[in-house]
């Protein structure tokens, strides 16, 4: 068996030379003066050597122990050379599959998958967001990590992008352990570690006096055509923000007096129907007079092919002298229900599904979308009457009973 001294005092030869210690153990000694660790052993019939490092880096007895480990890998009958190779594989493996790289590929099967754009889009900035940890092995990533990351966000006061990111992170790392490129999911540990924000609900005008104010103010406007007519339609719909700017001609249907809005652009990625009244369809034709040539009913200012942005609506209502917290784009959906609801006269389900609310039992959902519809299509006339009342300061309708349709 070698000594510390023998070792040290081995000298190179022209060709490299093997010393020998025992159980399969010794050194190569290189005409470079190195001298290699190496363990040769038999596997399956076959002579083997494994690489144990070079000596002074590995000491004679760290050399003995990492020998003795292959011996007893080789009992339980694994081969230490094949082993490694498998270790070093997914080492490499492991640092080249990135946060980054498992995001983006979730974005990528996100869109496969038929996400709205909005939603992708929000998907790619929350990535940016996550940048203090993209560029690390998703396997490596621990919730100190993540979490400083997320502070990060939340000291700056954004505390519910905060939240936000954690929950995007966490469907990255579950995504990641669906597809073997991690074992755990920092996320879930951190559940609780962030401040919940209070619930913000959307500022709306409910008050039938105030309502017919703000619809006299937007008869008043005096930007942009489309962004006037897009003022006007939004009470009478019941569209989400997003839905009503970005509706395209082709989903017009003025013979059945109907606006088909597809599954891609509705919140809850089903098909949904609008029926029309009288003073919508006028609107429409009207808008459709201004012969600006795009398949958007309300185009951008600087190109026909995209809509108005996604706040064009709420600047128009602060410049009218609406603030943020007093009525939003959003609101008109929160007026129509209050209204509708506090009116009696239409079953709840009828107005649930006007706000293409989801509901989550599939063969009810069926069935009101078939069994309101005749109710929906007298209810939108009868909103938009109502708004026609409001608007020129009529008498407001205080309903007391409730018509099922």
């Amino acid at each position: 068996m070698l000594t510390v001294v023998q070792i040290r005092a081995l000298q190179p030869a022209a060709r490299p030379f093997k010393v020998f210690d025992s159980d399969g153990l010794y050194l190569l000694v290189q005409p470079s003066g190195a001298l290699l660790w190496r363990f040769r052993y038999r596997c399956c019939g076959i002579e083997r050597k494994l690489s144990l490092g070079s000596f002074p880096d590995v000491s004679l007895r760290d050399a003995r122990r990492a020998r003795d480990l292959a011996k007893a890998e080789l009992d339980d009958g694994i081969d230490p050379v094949e082993e490694k190779r498998q270790k070093r594989l997914q080492a490499e493996l492991a640092a080249k599959t990135t946060f980054e790289l498992v995001a983006t590929e979730y974005i990528e099967k996100m869109e496969r998958e038929g996400k709205a754009p909005a939603t992708i889009k929000k998907a790619r900035w929350f990535l940016e967001l996550l940048e203090g940890i993209a560029h690390r092995p998703i396997a490596a990533i621990t919730p100190h990590e993540l979490l400083d990351v997320l502070k990060r966000v939340e000291r700056r006061g954004h505390h519910e992008t905060a939240v936000r990111l954690r929950s995007f992170a966490g469907r990255i790392f579950r995504y990641g352990f669906a597809t073997l490129r991690t074992e755990k999911n920092p996320a879930d540990i951190l559940r609780g570690a962030l401040t919940v924000p209070r619930v913000k609900h959307h500022a709306a005008i409910v008050e039938p006096k105030k309502v017919g104010e703000l619809l006299r103010a937007i008869e008043d406007y005096k930007g942009r055509p489309e962004t006037l007519y897009a003022l006007r339609i939004a009470p009478h719909v019941f569209l989400r923000p997003g839905e009503l700017r970005q509706a395209q001609w082709s989903e017009i249907d003025f013979a059945e007096k109907v606006w088909r809005v597809p599954a891609e652009r509705m919140k809850m990625k089903q098909p949904h129907a609008v029926p029309l009244s009288r003073q919508v369809l006028y609107l429409l034709q009207d808008l459709r007079s201004l012969a600006r040539s795009s398949d958007f009913l309300f185009p951008a200012l600087h190109t026909t092919r995209r809509p108005i942005s996604d706040n064009t609506l709420n600047v128009a209502l602060r410049r009218l002298g609406f603030e943020h917290d007093e009525m939003t784009s959003h609101g008109f959906r929160a007026m129509a229900s209050t209204l509708l609801n506090e009116s009696g006269l239409w079953h709840p389900d009828a107005i649930e599904r006007a706000l293409a609310h989801g509901e989550k039992d599939r063969v009810r959902a069926a069935y009101h979308r078939g069994a309101h519809w005749d109710e929906r299509v007298r209810m939108a006339q009868w909103w938009s009457d109502y708004l026609d009342q409001l608007r020129v300061g009529g008498t407001v309708i205080k309903a007391k009973f409730r018509r099922r349709g």
